[in-house]
């Protein structure tokens, strides 16, 4: 890494590039590719991709101070906003996401009177504000979701239908298999879990195929129909693919759940 530096400032100084302000018209295009890698370091800060750890609380906390650098600086840039509400309303959750083993509790076994209600607060009031000024973007979007799940008094009480709506949205602004994933989970929740399994059999056979992720969530709607055998054995399944430590913990305790 030392020696890539050293080859970029030399590159640098032989080139003559210039370290001046953005010109205005270019700060749009700047702004996405910024606001992109922000989330990608926030979300790999919250959910860390290998290792034994679920989380890396220094990318999170990196993250959020450059969120907010960012928002300050762009306030009536609606996407910034929602970028900056959808970290706070994650990051609230974070004290209940980890049990005391380090496995990893899951949202709906989450004690909430452990979340950071005053963070909530904050980040509900930024995406309320940014909703009502511009126009809906992705980041706004899941900062929305974000707050339907962070101002339910239980996972039983969350608005699920809304919350199916608002993933509707989201794959119109941006198509990702990944959305479309959650979007299952979320209709087998508002409306059963037959209705889930038929969309994730769609998100199975396209990109996400063999991801340890739609193992999981076919565990999670399996064992919600009462189909203890086939939810097993998608948990192991999915432990057997997911190279994080804790989460491959959490999934065969969930296996482990099913039953014979």
């Amino acid at each position: 890494m030392t020696r890539r530096i050293t080859r970029a400032k030399q590159r640098l100084r032989e080139v003559g590039a210039p370290f001046a302000s953005v010109p205005e018209e270019e700060l749009p295009g700047r702004l996405d590719v910024v606001q992109h890698v922000l989330y990608l370091v926030f979300n790999e800060g919250y959910s860390a991709g290998t290792g034994r750890s679920l989380r890396r609380p220094d990318l999170t906390t990196q993250a959020l101070w450059l969120a907010r650098e960012l928002h300050a600086r762009r306030p009536d840039d609606g996407e910034t906003a929602g970028l900056l509400a959808l970290m706070v309303l994650t990051e609230a959750r974070s004290a209940a996401r980890v049990g005391p083993d380090g496995v990893p509790v899951p949202l709906a076994e989450q004690d909430r009177s452990r979340w950071d209600h005053d963070a909530i607060t904050e980040g509900v009031t930024l995406i309320t504000a940014s909703l009502t000024r511009n126009a809906p973007g992705p980041y706004q979007v899941q900062a929305a979701i974000a707050a339907v799940h962070a101002e339910a008094p239980s996972d039983a009480e969350t608005d699920w239908a809304q919350v199916v709506g608002l993933y509707e949205v989201l794959e119109q602004l941006a198509p990702n298999p990944v959305v479309t994933l959650n979007r299952a989970i979320a209709l087998g929740m508002a409306t059963g879990p037959a209705a889930g399994l038929r969309l994730l059999a769609e998100v199975a056979s396209g990109p996400l195929a063999g991801h340890h992720r739609v193992y999981a969530a076919e565990g999670f709607l399996r064992q919600r129909a009462g189909e203890a055998g086939p939810a097993r054995a998608a948990y192991v399944e999915a432990a057997r693919l997911a190279s994080n430590r804790a989460e491959q913990r959490l999934l065969l305790r969930r296996a482990a759940g099913c039953g014979d």
